[in-house]
């Protein structure tokens, strides 16, 4: 789901619809533009009532427009219980709506309540169920819905103000504000039906497919929707006005081609008829990288409405405007959040992160590589919004505060560090296993069309590429901030042709992880070619050396920006004579050594140096220098292979005048 709201406060200002122009924004705002206005979410019932497991809803409703306008609805809940002796369940529904019956099996009375400012509907079984006995009932409800969150359930108009349109937001905790349900993403009913009843003049529009359209012959219609996949109940939409119906279909090699309808607000139906013509392109790029679409034997399409962005209901996104990349957005939802849908709103990056990637890769599979880095260098840092930037994300991406709109749609974190992510996963494992993660992500027996946490996806993760990612994922998603790193390289010729590279690299302190590790690419330019090698980064100082064929004209760190980070300065420079401003001593490499290991150094002037190395105890074991240097940047050798040294923890300690700084280093034979 993307996030405009600005368009969405100035409609309820001035009470009416804005029309967002086609352009680069939508492409990665997530779900809201500014938060500043919002305050965080009332206390909330999460996750609902976990004694029941719900397997099947219809909403019945007949709605009458207005400001307010009315809902009188029978919704039926198919369900199961989770525990024994179960007699007593909640459901998620605002007070302002009234219960006035509930109906076992639509025919038994049970007792029921609705506590003052519990926003739930209590009800007392008939008797005691034991855990996997099914049962269902019915509840009678009316009254104004409630509007929380993005605006749950809105009255409004379009068309300059002429034509009246109603629509639905759930998400995250707004299902209750329009039927009672049990009002978490970590509960998908089996299967789901919505029958509306309004004014004739209204198109309604709802998940899955149409079964019919009546004429009531009283000047409502009513159309019954029918879904026969798992849902989840913030997925579950109506949206009505006088839509002109605009219908393709997508040829994916079955039977027949599935139906894709998209429901435009007839005045602007014609200017957007060449952007909702690529929905057929998207499909099928998304077909390829991530696997058949969901719902194919429903349809995809669009409900145009009047909040400031796109709600990805299952195989009917919501939207303001038909801009490429927010169609793209919510299209690629209906993999990952629809068909997989995050467990609970802490792993909200599951959906968001997820979507906000595949606008990457589509970009790419259209518009070509350069296309596609640019567009992943915009979610890195981006200088026109540096707060949608995944380097300004504070914080973690796993949600900490779920009662905070500000907190759980965090498009600096949810979104674009959410999606770079996934890109530095795919730079580690590398493209094929890669979509082979994302295709079996969404494919997974316990996970196709259910819901998930990051441990699922990490698991699957390891297994299909055959790495031991936990490192990865404990520091970019329960961890803090980014790597920034100190870049040390030179080179040194050894024979002919024949040269070592030293590589180094240092990364500032941070708060969690203390410091990043990461598998890296160095490429190394030479008058002989190009020498890529991949190195893995487990300490917070680090080298390598690395021999190339021919004289190194180019050092690169990163060279297709794999990582989130910064890079922050840099200590050697190819071949070149500089000055260090500062006394520094750089950490061994390789540590752990052996036979020999080298330390290296930096001097801001001429002075008296001494390296000395030292064993446990104390003791010398072999003074490495003693003389006057000038400024410049050292390299020491230890060798082991004289002194009968045992394996253990030595440390190496540098003295230049004032300036005195000890290390530690690991002998391991």
């Amino acid at each position: 789901m993307k996030k405009y709201f600005i368009l969405f406060l100035i409609f309820l200002l001035i009470d009416t619809i804005s029309y967002a122009q086609d352009g680069g924004d939508y492409c990665s705002e997530g779900k809201i533009k500014s938060f500043s206005r919002l305050s965080k979410l009332s206390s909330v019932q999460y996750p609902g009532d976990s004694n029941i497991d719900v397997t099947y809803y219809k909403l019945n409703l007949s709605l009458t427009y207005g400001k307010p306008g009315n809902i009188y609805g029978i919704v039926t809940v198919d369900a199961k219980a989770t525990q024994n002796q179960l007699d007593t369940l909640f459901l998620d529904i605002v007070n302002q709506l009234s219960v006035t019956s509930v109906k076992l099996n639509g025919i038994t009375d049970l007792t029921f309540s609705q506590p003052s400012n519990s926003n739930q509907l209590r009800i007392t079984l008939d008797r005691a169920y034991s855990i996997g006995e099914k049962f269902s009932f019915d509840i009678t409800y009316q009254g104004t819905p409630g509007s929380g969150g993005f605006g749950s359930f809105i009255f409004a108009t379009h068309d300059n103000d002429t034509q009246p349109i109603m629509w639905t937001l759930s998400e995250p905790y707004g299902a209750k504000d329009w039927w009672p349900s049990k009002d978490t993403p970590g509960d998908k009913a089996d299967s789901s039906d919505v029958w509306i009843t309004a004014a004739s003049n209204y198109v309604s529009v709802s998940n899955g497919k149409l079964i019919s359209e009546t004429d009531n012959g009283n000047g409502t219609k009513t159309y019954k929707w029918k879904n026969s996949y798992p849902i989840a109940g913030y997925l579950i939409s109506l949206a009505m006005t006088n839509y002109s119906l605009y219908q393709r279909s997508f040829n994916y090699g079955g039977s027949s081609p599935m139906p894709v309808t998209h429901y435009v607000f007839p005045e602007v139906l014609q200017q957007n008829i060449s952007n909702l013509d690529k929905t057929d392109d998207m499909l099928q790029i998304f077909t390829q990288k991530f696997g058949p679409y969901p719902f194919l034997r429903e349809k995809y399409g669009h409900a145009q409405f009047g909040w400031g962005g796109g709600m990805e209901h299952q195989t009917v996104t919501s939207i303001v405007s038909f801009s490429e990349m927010l169609v793209v957005h919510e299209l690629a939802h209906q993999w990952y959040g629809d068909k997989v849908t995050c467990k609970d709103w802490q792993n909200i990056w599951l959906n968001e992160g997820f979507a906000s990637y595949a606008e990457c890769i589509y970009r790419e599979a259209k518009y070509g590589n350069a296309n596609f880095k640019a567009y992943v260098n915009n979610f890195m840092f981006n200088p026109t919004n540096p707060n949608g930037s995944a380097k300004n994300a504070v914080g973690s991406i796993y949600v900490l505060n779920i009662n905070s709109l500000n907190e759980i749609f965090n498009g600096a974190r949810s979104y674009k560090k959410g999606a770079i992510v996934l890109h530095m996963l795919r730079g580690i494992v590398g493209d094929n296993k890669f979509f082979q993660i994302m295709r079996e992500y969404s494919d997974e027996p316990g996970l196709a069309y259910n819901v998930a946490t990051t441990e699922d996806f990490q698991r699957i993760a390891e297994r299909v590429s055959g790495m031991n990612l936990n490192y990865f994922f404990q520091e970019w998603i329960y961890g803090e901030n980014y790597p920034r790193y100190t870049v040390g390289k030179s080179y040194k010729q050894i024979s002919g042709d024949n040269y070592e590279v030293t590589f180094r690299l240092k990364q500032d302190g941070n708060s969690n992880p203390a410091f990043f590790t990461m598998p890296f690419q160095v490429k190394i330019t030479t008058t002989s070619g190009v020498t890529t090698s991949t190195l893995f980064n487990d300490q917070q100082e680090q080298g390598w050396i690395i021999p190339v064929i021919g004289e190194p004209t180019n050092i690169e760190f990163d060279p297709d920006n794999w990582i989130l980070k910064d890079i922050v300065g840099t200590t050697f420079a190819d071949n070149e004579k500089i000055i260090p401003t500062l006394f520094s001593l750089f950490q061994n490499y390789p540590n752990p050594f052996n036979p020999s290991t080298v330390i290296s150094y930096q001097l801001p002037k001429a002075i008296h140096v001494s390296l000395k190395v030292y064993d446990e105890l104390g003791r010398e074991v072999e003074t490495l220098v003693d003389e006057f240097q000038q400024a410049g940047i050292y390299d020491s050798t230890f060798r082991t292979q004289n002194l009968s040294l045992p394996s253990g923890v030595y440390f190496y300690t540098l003295k230049a005048g004032e300036f005195i700084e000890t290390k530690k280093m690991l002998l391991i034979k």
